[in-house]
């Protein structure tokens, strides 16, 4: 049997969906726009991490940053 030839793995790029590949300088983008493109959906708010926090340490800096208050105790 002939050995198999081992291809480059292609990707696509997450903003235009360009062909990348893991080697390229600006991977997993097609280029640096594309990168700073993605950069600022995370920064205005258009992506999001959809997971819970439950950890109840972070829950409650959360609730001091919002104004909020936190569930648990009221030993104020």
């Amino acid at each position: 049997m002939p050995a198999k030839k081992k291809s480059a793995k292609v990707l696509r790029c997450p903003t235009c969906g360009g062909l990348v590949r893991a080697k390229d300088e600006d991977f997993p983008f097609c280029s640096d726009r594309c990168r700073k493109i993605d950069l600022g959906k995370w920064a205005t708010g258009v992506y999001k991490i959809s997971s819970p926090v439950l950890d109840p340490e972070v829950l409650e800096d959360l609730g001091g940053l919002t104004g909020g208050h936190s569930q648990g105790s009221n030993d104020e």
